[in-house]
């Protein structure tokens, strides 16, 4: 029972770069979908008929930097917790995913940030 907490709590610190590369070696290594993937391709598929579900969740992705690099560098690392090396590594690595699987509000809430820092943001 001790290693199970133990191995919850491991899970629940992961940083998003660690998370992003745990889903990799998933379904790489052993063919298992996250559940975030399986959530955003089971979604469309479930309608059936002509009606269009509105979307509930929503990707936030950083498509550039923009002029202010510095400033998006240091708005991701509040925006998402992770440490500066982190932060920076996904701001070079743009277009990268800021959050993933938020509301529609919060999703709105950090593209306006992120856009009054200078970034450009999609919302998927």
């Amino acid at each position: 029972m001790a290693d199970l907490k133990e191995f919850a709590e491991q899970l629940v610190n992961l940083t998003v770069k660690e998370v992003n590369e745990l889903a990799d070696i998933l379904k790489d290594e052993y063919g298992i979908e996250p559940a975030a993937a399986a959530v955003a391709v089971a979604g469309p598929a479930t309608g059936g008929g002509d009606a269009v579900e509105e979307k509930t969740e929503f990707d936030v992705i950083l498509k550039a930097a923009g002029g202010s690099k510095l400033a998006v560098v240091k708005l991701v690392k509040e925006l998402t917790g992770l440490g500066l090396k982190e932060a920076k590594g996904i701001v070079d690595s743009a277009p990268a995913p800021i959050k993933e699987g938020v509301s529609k509000d919060e999703a709105e809430g950090l593209k306006k940030s992120l856009e009054e820092a200078g970034a450009e943001v999609e919302l998927k």
